[in-house]
Formats: structure tokens, C-alpha cells, sequence
């Protein structure tokens, strides 16, 4: 499924971050890593797809826009972020 790129990810209602790229979720706790801790960081319900996508394209010199969307799209399944 495409995410539409005015979308506005944010994490969902009882997940939040703790120090070193963990993510509580109610099911328990996510290690982040990379890329994945960077992305998340910038899901804060005011910025679109769309500017994430460009801010990790910018940091990272290529085609980024289907891993953040992808990336997305399985956190969204998990629970971890909503739109």
C-alpha cells in the first residue's frame, strides 16, 4: 500500500522513546538502529512523508523514499505509528 505524501506519521497513542533508540511499545520494547531511529525521530504528526523523505535524502544522497515508506508501512502495522 502507497502512503500518500501529506500523510503525518506520528507514534501511536502508549509508544514513546526512551535514551538509546529504544521505543516502549505496550507489547514491550524495540531496539532501533540506524537509519530506522532517524526516521522515527522526524514522525511527529507535523511533518509529511513527503518532508521526511526529503530530510533523509538530503542527509543521505540518494533514493530513500520507498525504504521510509516501507519502513512505515510495517511500523504502522506494528501499531508503532499512525497518520
Amino acid at each position: 500500500m502507497m502512503i500518500p505524501d501529506t500523510s503525518q506519521p506520528r507514534l501511536a497513542r502508549g509508544c514513546r522513546f526512551s535514551s538509546e533508540n529504544m521505543l516502549l511499545v505496550p507489547e514491550g520494547v524495540l531496539r532501533l538502529k540506524g537509519t530506522g531511529a532517524e526516521i522515527l525521530k522526524l514522525c511527529d504528526g507535523t511533518r509529511t512523508v513527503a518532508g521526511i523523505v526529503a530530510i533523509m535524502r538530503d542527509q543521505y544522497d540518494g533514493s530513500v523514499k520507498s525504504d521510509v515508506e516501507d519502513f512505515l508501512q510495517k511500523l504502522k502495522e506494528r501499531g508503532v505509528v499512525e497518520w
